[in-house]
């Protein structure tokens, strides 16, 4: 017979302290009281944010006759509870428990309550004399017994690293991270609208890939055990989608997670959120006209209709329309460098040298043009701007330019400096499509593990006929970051990968 725990035990903590301790002390106190500390639900009637609107105006002084049940967090704990103040996913609220109002028991009780702990209130909503939203307590509930001591809360938690191995901490703390997580959700909530209003279906697409394909970068490789085969943590799903395409689905979407086994810098997670959109019988200005009509939407829907907002000491208008520039007339007008009329790989090469731009030596033309690019014009594209007619050799999935067979009918958006969207006019030549696919073989042999992979399915789909079709991907962790002021990628990742401590 196996022995029954005992529940007068103290609680082990593997790195208690004082402070714990006394937590503990005050959980066996309320055990001792006869109060069930993590009990199995509370029925909310009201939300902490909703009563702030619907009394804001309230005079001073004035009792309503509305009795409420809250819960949240108590986030202060002032003249032994007297005052405490209430903080919910909506917005914060004081709680009042005056001694000849509030029952002898429930004051015994609260006088073991600490800040951190999770409570349920009954009450009556007043606005104090000093004009402080309240509930005067009928009933006080404890809903969660917290052990550990929250940060110090008049300076948050504002060491980064903590911040990001425990968001939970973060959240609690910081009201900026809160807000940031929420327009993060509506952004992305308005966006899958925007394009289902636009006639466009979402659908989902496979995370593990047998061929790693959509786009040039370092898979996750793993393995299926039962299959016995190796497969791919997918980098894009754009073949997928454009298989979908094919058969005959005009206008499709798909918002979800992506995996580039690459660095980590403040713009790259190893996992990432992108949409990706594909229209049968449109081209990248029609992606254009689209890209352009989402992202000023979002930025209107967060931000009370306007279409600027701040990032960093910049101010951005994402009002509609972007200008529309090719990255080689953008690459001349900084440098004073025409590469257009540079025929050879060797002679651009030569070209980027003078200017203090290093090449590698296997370097096609079009990856030394975007190397420029992205040395000298990428950091000064503060506003929304549309960088189109990218080279072939950087565009393997591209309709080739119809006035210059070294372009491509792309382009990439960039704001603050960064790339936020790549799109363009699909490659639906299934001759073409297989030399692009050859060429990316040979780069693979050569040494680049960035390159694509042949796909010899993806190409059988293509020639049973694709419709001209336009193709659009938007970075929705970049895209947040500009939105909310986020330095950091990590800040707009609830959970970003990090070294494993």
């Amino acid at each position: 017979m196996t022995a029954k725990p005992d529940e007068t035990a103290a609680p082990v903590i593997a790195d208690s302290n004082a402070l714990i301790e006394a937590k503990i002390n005050n959980l066996r106190a309320l055990e001792a009281l006869g109060v069930k500390p993590y009990p199995y639900r509370f029925d909310v009637t009201h939300h902490a944010g909703d009563l702030q609107e619907k009394y804001k105006d309230l005079p001073n002084g004035e009792v309503t006759g509305e009795t409420v049940r809250v819960a949240g967090r108590v986030m202060s704990y002032r003249n032994s509870g007297m005052f405490i103040d209430l903080r919910d996913a909506s917005g914060k609220i004081q709680i009042f428990s005056h001694k000849d109002g509030t029952p002898s028991d429930l004051l015994a009780q609260m006088a073991h309550y600490d800040i951190g702990d999770i409570i349920g209130v009954t009450g009556i909503v007043r606005r104090t004399p000093r004009g402080e939203l309240t509930v005067n307590t009928q009933n006080v509930e404890m809903l969660s017994k917290s052990i550990r001591p929250l940060p110090e809360k008049y300076h948050g938690l504002h060491d980064t690293e903590l911040k990001y191995r425990k968001r939970y901490l973060d959240l609690i703390m910081n009201e900026e991270s809160r807000e940031a997580f929420r327009k993060r959700s509506q952004i992305i909530t308005f966006i899958r609208q925007a394009l289902v209003n636009e006639g466009f279906m979402e659908v989902e697409t496979p995370m593990l890939h047998v061929i790693p394909g959509g786009t040039t970068a370092k898979p996750f490789l793993t393995h299926h055990n039962a299959l016995d085969m190796p497969l791919y943590m997918r980098i894009a799903p754009e073949l997928f989608l454009k298989r979908l395409i094919v058969g005959g689905m005009d206008k499709v979407f798909e918002i979800g997670r992506n995996f580039r086994n690459e660095g980590i810098s403040i713009k790259h997670n190893p996992e990432f959120t992108a949409c990706e959109i594909y229209w049968a019988y449109a081209s990248y200005t029609d992606m254009m006209a689209l890209f352009e009509r989402v992202v000023e939407g979002a930025v209107r829907h967060i931000n009370n209709g306007e279409t600027k907002l701040t990032f960093g000491e910049h101010a951005i208008d994402f009002k509609a329309p972007w200008p529309r520039k090719s990255m080689v007339d953008l690459v001349t007008e900084k440098t004073g460098v025409d590469f257009a009329k540079i025929a050879s790989a060797a002679d651009a090469a030569a070209k980027a040298k003078e200017i203090g731009v290093h090449v590698e030596k296997s370097a096609l033309w079009g990856q030394i043009v975007e190397t420029v690019f992205a040395e000298k014009v990428e950091d000064t594209l503060i506003q929304p701007i549309h960088v189109i007619d990218i080279p072939k050799d950087v565009m393997p999935l591209a309709k080739t330019h119809p006035l210059d067979a070294r372009l491509t009918e792309s382009f990439e958006v960039y704001i603050n400096g960064w790339e936020i969207g790549p799109s363009f006019s699909e490659l639906n030549d299934p001759f073409d499509q297989r030399e692009r696919f050859m060429a990316q073989v040979a780069a693979r042999e050569a040494g680049n593990d960035e390159a694509m992979h042949l796909d010899e399915d993806f190409l059988e789909s293509l020639e049973y006929g694709m419709p001209p079709t336009g193709g659009l991907g938007i970075g929705i962790d970049r895209l947040v970051m500009l939105l909310t002021n986020s330095p950091s990628i990590r800040d707009v990742i609830a959970f970003p990968t990090l070294r494993h401590k």
